[in-house]
């Protein structure tokens, strides 16, 4: 079954979402990381954020967070609040 990764940040700003919008429309993902599902939520008002990456196995998940708790604080959307794994239990694009 595959897992979620989802983080919560807060003081995320516009201009930092375009800029990672921009990113991962281009394909750029940390080095090494073994996912290329990533959604990113944002509520600008509140100036937070939610990002979800879903991995295929156990293995990608623990590789894939191991080098995301890594990542410099300027190369992630804002201030880190919460990390919770989810069991992916229905996915669809229609």
């Amino acid at each position: 079954m595959a897992l979620a990764r989802v983080v919560s940040f807060e003081g995320v700003t516009d201009e930092r979402l375009q800029e990672i919008g921009r990113q991962l429309e281009s394909g750029e993902l940390p080095e090494g990381l073994p996912t290329k599902d990533v959604t990113v939520l944002h509520d600008p008002e509140g100036q937070q954020a939610v990002v979800i990456l879903i991995f295929e196995t156990e293995a990608d998940y623990e590789r894939g967070d191991e080098i995301l708790r890594a990542m410099p604080a300027g190369e992630t959307p804002g201030r880190r609040t919460s990390v919770a794994k989810y069991q992916v239990a229905a996915r669809t694009t229609l």
